[in-house]
């Protein structure tokens, strides 16, 4: 297994971040590097990041949890999101596709209906719902919140 270690991100990391948000297939929306913790390799290169995001005041987001293809499977992953989960207030909220819901319940996060969901994420519910009507993926958007 190659060594990687744990750092808040830095402007010059952002060129990176955004590659491997664009890797991920992810939302590549709101990618401020103040924001992201970065795991790099021995030689200080992005692998994966992951952020917290703000929607408004009291609204949080566990968002951008990607890590390159080649280092998937060696706990990485995990790493970040228990690192950015250790400094995060509650609620928590998250979205990721409907597969990968069983491993955000590991730390914590349920399910929320979409009738008690902010409406930030009541439209973004929709708005993949339309999208899925045209790709059908069959792979939906799911949200959960982590008290």
């Amino acid at each position: 297994m190659d060594k990687y270690s744990l750092r808040r991100a830095g402007e010059a990391d952002l060129a990176q971040i955004r590659d491997l948000i664009h890797l991920a297939g992810i939302n590549p929306t709101g990618l401020d590097w103040k924001r992201f913790v970065v795991a790099v390799d021995a030689e200080n290169r992005v692998i994966a990041c992951g952020q917290i995001k703000p929607h408004g005041e009291d609204v949080r987001e566990l968002a951008s949890i990607a890590v390159k293809p080649e280092m998937q499977g060696q706990g990485i992953a995990r790493k970040i999101i228990e690192h950015v989960l250790a400094d995060a207030g509650r609620p928590l909220y998250l979205m990721c596709r409907s597969r990968m819901g069983l491993l955000y319940e590991k730390f914590g996060f349920r399910k929320v209906e979409y009738e008690v969901m902010p409406r930030y994420f009541q439209r973004m519910v929709k708005l993949a719902g339309l999208a899925d009507v045209f790709m059908k993926s069959g792979d939906g958007l799911l949200v959960m919140k982590l008290e």
